[in-house]
């Protein structure tokens, strides 16, 4: 069971990646974002879709269509009887009344304007340099697009020639796709190709990279956190697979994690990550703790909710599962000295599960004094000038000794008011 809600993937992600033009791909869209492939495999296979869809750029850059006639053809072709239209035109004629045939019709003219546009000017010029398993997906989309892309359906709508006969051969047609299920299997692909289509194109607008998988440690360059209008990137590798990151507060250590917890879990989506570069592992269990709050719901406090998640991280772990786990400011919501030595506990003993990685973020200076060949310690840099602290938002190896707290506290003249 993941835990990736600190993520924020509908309300943060997603809108970075939607550009879709209808609900049903949007839908598609977060299915996608909120499952982490099972395989290596798998995310190269994903990988080489979105490079398919980036080659295609030149063709898909435009596309686009009426919303409302895919809503209203969508609504249609889902919900018409069309086996119930008579196969001759006599029995047709009394098949309805004329308002309703005439609406019959209007609707499938408008269905057939739709999906000659799609096939067209988008489907047909598509070159297939995708996997072969979605290329046949993309083929299907063709097939069925190409039933009712027939020139001669063209020239009967622009000559106001599109008679009964039409309409009930094209309601036998679509009576078929309806009974071997090929209209819902269209409308799956379609809203997986759109959904598709729209990460595409922000892979393509923010230049994402695609990470690589490897054994062990992690490498990131010019990374950052693409919500940010005006974002630092930093570097950073490293093979030990637990890192304490220290600072002050209000240093960017939880932007930090966020970014590098983002470009993790979007490679396990097979999705470009918002990097120069990226390698890192692969993991099969993702928990992202950043700026907890209290589980009302369970009744745990923000002590326990971090208590239950460590748990359940290092029980995967032990079951030799690969975890990517993250803890914004591990145990604050106890005193220090509990949180000194449960803290301790914790990042000493994590680095004997050697198959997965672990961010730990702390404001606890006595964890300095840990001494541990298989911890890293970064902190986010912090300057004073003037007696100012100045963010570079930078990471850097080791520890931050700054006490900001301190110095906030003389500048706001709070020592002054407090001894008065």
């Amino acid at each position: 069971m993941n835990n990736i809600k600190d993520l924020h993937i509908e309300k943060d992600i997603l809108p970075l990646f939607n550009s879709t033009l209808n609900i049903d791909a949007k839908s598609a869209l977060l299915t996608l974002l909120n499952k982490p492939l099972s395989s290596i495999e798998s995310i190269i296979e994903r990988q080489d879709i979105f490079k398919g869809f980036i080659k295609n750029n030149a063709v898909l850059e435009t596309y686009s269509y009426s919303i409302s006639y895919l809503l209203e053809t969508s609504q249609f072709l889902k919900t018409y009887a069309f086996k119930e239209v008579p196969n001759n035109k006599i029995k047709y004629k009394f098949f309805a009344s004329k308002y309703e045939r005439a609406q019959l019709k209007s609707s499938l003219i408008q269905m057939l304007l739709l999906f000659k546009r799609l096939h067209t000017l988008y489907f047909s010029k598509l070159r297939l340099a995708f996997p072969e398993s979605y290329t046949e997906e993309i083929r299907v989309i063709n097939d069925f697009l190409a039933l009712f892309n027939s020139k001669n359906y063209e020239e009967l709508i622009r000559e106001y020639k599109f008679r009964d006969a039409d309409v009930i051969s094209l309601c036998a047609i679509l009576a078929e796709a309806k009974q071997n299920k090929s209209i819902t299997q269209f409308w799956d692909n379609l809203s997986r190709f759109e959904a598709y289509l729209s990460i595409s194109k922000t892979i393509i607008k923010h230049d994402f990279s695609f990470p690589n998988f490897i054994e062990q440690g992690i490498e990131l360059k010019a990374f950052y956190h693409p919500l940010l209008e005006e974002p630092i990137k930093n570097d950073f590798k490293e093979s030990s697979n637990v890192i304490v990151l220290n600072g002050a507060n209000m240093s960017g250590k939880s932007t930090f994690l966020k970014s590098v917890g983002l470009c993790v879990y979007l490679g396990h989506l097979g999705i470009g990550i918002p990097a120069e570069y990226g390698a890192f592992p692969f993991f099969n269990m993702f928990s992202i703790g950043i700026n907890h709050n209290d589980d009302l719901l369970n009744g745990y406090s923000h002590f326990m909710t971090e208590i239950k998640s460590l748990k359940t991280v290092v029980e995967k772990a032990s079951n030799t599962s690969h975890c990517f786990a993250m803890f914004d400011e591990l145990f604050s919501g106890t005193n220090v000295e509990d949180a000194t030595k449960i803290c301790t506990t914790t990042i000493t003993g994590l680095p004997q599960f050697k198959n997965s990685l672990f961010f730990v973020s702390t404001h606890i200076q006595d964890l300095k004094a840990i001494n541990h060949n298989a911890i890293a310690n970064y902190y986010i840099d912090c300057k004073l000038i003037n007696d100012i602290p100045t963010f570079t938002y930078k990471v850097k190896q080791g520890w931050s000794d700054i006490k900001i707290g301190q110095i906030l506290f003389e500048r706001e003249g709070l020592n002054r008011l407090l001894k008065n």
